[in-house]
């Protein structure tokens, strides 16, 4: 079922009339989408689209890590549109992860709590490294191009990369666990040896490796340190 379009609306329901109104956390998903798309197509108002692009990409999670071009292969949506959804999420996701210099990173939970939004959704072998500080400080939390969690060889480079690139001389690994992968997988602990080893050389050290599975995490290298923070 179709909604009417976005002027034969009362303005009270508006998306845009019932932010001003009444704030962003008032609005569903689907209004927040529309606004960010701006307009619908032929027959299909903004909601519509909104709608039919959070069912496409499996909701909120799955059409925050979309890019441009998956989002042009919905109907109604063109470059301006594609572009201002993804920079949108983009900002979301930077948010949630900017550089903070009063965060910490001391524990596992930590990493745990910084890489959680970035790995949202299915777990498509996305990594994400966790830079920090001599003083433990957070220095930046990024999903890391061109690695795959269970790639052998592991993107070794790539991780050591955006660590350095920001600063820091610690890092901790995360990446998702489905239910029906095994576990431990038999490539988490090399991944996390291979890292360790070529950071040494670099003053860089590797604190932890993590596995989210659901709303749980454990050490991929079963340290029975994690969940208490790591020695000095």
């Amino acid at each position: 079922m179709r909604t009417p379009m976005l002027a034969d609306l009362d303005p009270d329901q508006r998306p845009r009339e019932r932010m001003l109104r009444l704030g962003a956390d008032a609005l569903s998903d689907v209004e927040l989408v529309a606004l960010l798309l701006g307009s619908g197509r032929r027959g299909a108002s903004a909601l519509d689209t909104a709608r039919d692009l959070l069912a496409a990409h499996g909701g909120l999670a799955g059409l925050a890590h979309a890019d441009p071009p998956a989002l042009l292969r919905s109907p109604g949506v063109g470059p301006a549109k594609a572009t201002r959804v993804v920079a949108g999420l983009a900002l979301a996701r930077r948010f949630g992860t900017s550089t903070d210099r009063r965060a910490t990173v001391r524990t596992p939970a930590d990493v745990a709590r910084l890489a959680a939004p970035l790995l949202a959704g299915p777990a498509d072998g996305r990594v994400v490294a966790v830079a920090g500080d001599r003083a433990a400080r957070l220095l930046g939390a990024v999903v890391v191009p061109g690695a795959a969690a269970h790639a052998e060889p592991f993107a070794v480079r790539e991780v050591l990369a955006e660590t350095l690139r920001r600063g820091g001389v610690t890092v901790a690994l995360a990446h998702r666990h489905d239910p029906g992968d095994p576990d431990p997988h038999p490539a988490d602990a090399r991944a996390h040896a291979a890292v360790a080893g070529a950071a040494a050389h670099c003053g860089v050290r590797v604190l932890d490796s993590l596995v989210l599975r659901g709303d749980s995490w454990r050490s991929a290298t079963e340290d029975p340190r994690a969940g208490a923070g790591w020695a000095p």
